[in-house]
């Protein structure tokens, strides 16, 4: 049986627990990674208590000593776990009093474990959430260089997995590089609405010492203290938040694994990844497997079960706390950690691919693909465009059965369909010059896509900025507290 003492809630009781409830109850394993932050918690508690007189300045600064020599042992992994104590709080607790005595045990004094996990948890995804933009944005720039060498590379726009318009490969990896750059929005979007501070929240209902909040907030480099303490302890819409980010770039990065998967095969032939990031077969010699971008794709369903998880575990949760939302940890750690090697491992994958110019162009040349382009003609012609549509559609199954595209028919035949077409239209069927022509804002012409280039470097910039900024400030609050 566990000794009754190493439970912090021992006192109602009159035996300890069984073996097998510690063993089913811990935590350790899971929120020993939040050690740090349990930490550097502590030190703005205690600071606090400090500065309030709420508990006699030697005690103050014995716990802090304490403190701080734990911190060493955290950061250099010599903290030692004892595995007979639930959770991270409870080790580094009964550490620090074991090794400056009583003094210890008013470390606990205006907080509970419910907003000293919640503060915790914050303070990991706070962290998690600013590494998972930067990585974001790590994958869009690798996008952004490779659209900025093929600004004119043909190749076919999909619908439906058919044929529809001509792009360049430059506009089909901007479409990629700005769903990355939501995702590295909605992550920031998300540290936002999380940097208000737990602390002081206490059990439930708040604490009847005069404790300062804005000071453990400002201490802990929060924007501000949370501001309902039943709410505080209660909710993980925090965590739900981060888990659907993760989850939407998870879909992101299979969307963009499965186009060079099947770009690499020899069907489509418009994609060869670096040896480095593929591997072979077994038993078949030639085979060149695209087993990153695989992974990648595979890997997005355990990030939509952590999403998935965390919504059923919230949703019928009374107010406040209960101790389903021990549970909440690792599902998005690992979604969290999952998604942020992905995006930079793709970024490794996408910026050392060879993409193949003379073949993308060989494959756009075929299916009509600029009939589109010549129901246009008809209309700046003066033909209504559903007219146009017909008299195209008509000319598209010609050119089917006759086994030629739409620009290598005869202006006799083309006019066969439409007394309106003349010599001119030859001017505006190469499928080059139908992506070239596209020039509206957001569109897939060279001087639509350099300034979409430019777009997403501006984009880029000033979330590096803002993470910086970010970074400096927490960064700036570790070293107050911890020197």
């Amino acid at each position: 049986m566990i000794a009754l003492q190493q439970a912090l809630w021992s006192g109602r009781f009159e035996s300890g627990m069984d073996d097998s409830t510690l063993e089913f109850t811990s935590s350790l394993s899971v929120d020993s990674k939040l050690a740090f932050y349990d930490v550097m918690g502590s030190l703005a508690h205690v600071r606090m208590l400090k500065a309030c007189g709420i508990i006699p300045a030697e005690d103050a600064d014995a716990i802090t000593s304490g403190l701080k020599v734990i911190l060493g042992e955290v950061k250099d992994g010599s903290f030692a776990l004892d595995y007979s104590l639930e959770d991270i709080h409870t080790n580094v607790e009964f550490v620090l009093t074991s090794r400056i005595g009583p003094a210890g045990g008013k470390l606990h004094t205006g907080r509970s474990r419910n907003d000293q996990v919640a503060l915790d948890f914050r303070m990991y995804l706070r962290d998690e959430a600013l590494a998972a933009a930067e990585a974001m944005d790590g994958l869009m720039m690798a996008l952004v260089k490779v659209a900025e060498d093929n600004g004119d590379t043909v190749m076919p726009g999909f619908t439906h997995m058919q044929h529809a318009q001509p792009v360049s490969l430059a506009q089909h990896m901007l479409a990629h590089a700005f769903r990355f750059s939501r995702d590295a929005d909605r992550f920031l979007d998300a540290f936002r609405r999380m940097d208000k501070c737990p602390l002081g929240a206490a059990a439930l209902a708040g604490t009847t010492y005069p404790i300062d909040r804005r000071m453990t907030a400002e201490s802990l480099g929060f924007k501000e203290p949370t501001e309902n303490s039943m709410d505080t302890v209660s909710d993980r819409d925090f965590v739900n938040e981060l888990a659907f980010c993760a989850a939407q770039a998870a879909i992101h990065l299979s969307s963009l694994c499965e186009e060079l998967v099947l770009w690499s095969s020899q069907e489509f032939g418009f994609v060869e990844m670096d040896d480095r990031y593929t591997t072979g077969s077994s038993i078949m010699p030639q085979k060149k497997n695209p087993d990153i971008a695989e992974l990648v794709r595979g890997k997005t369903g355990s990030a939509v079960g952590a999403l998935v998880t965390m919504l059923v575990m919230t949703k019928g949760l009374p107010l406040t706390y209960n101790r389903d939302l021990q549970e909440d940890k690792a599902p998005v750690m690992d979604s969290m950690a999952s998604v942020r090697s992905c995006a930079r491992m793709m970024s490794k994958v996408v910026s050392t691919s060879r993409f193949d110019k003379v073949r993308m162009a060989e494959v756009t040349s075929r299916g009509q693909i600029n009939a589109t382009d010549l129901a246009d003609y008809l209309v700046t012609k003066g033909v209504p465009f559903r007219e146009a549509h017909g008299i195209v559609g008509a000319a598209v199954r010609h050119s089917i059965e006759s086994g030629r595209n739409l620009e290598d028919m005869t202006l006799e035949e083309l006019r066969g369909f439409s007394d309106r077409i003349d010599e001119d239209v030859f001017e505006m069927l190469p499928v080059k010059r139908c992506m070239e022509r596209r020039d509206s804002y957001g569109g897939t012409s060279p001087g639509s896509t350099d300034m979409q280039i430019s777009q997403a470097m501006e984009q880029i910039m000033s979330r590096d900025e803002t993470i910086r900024q970010e970074r400096q400030l927490i960064g700036n609050c570790w070293k107050s507290l911890s020197e």
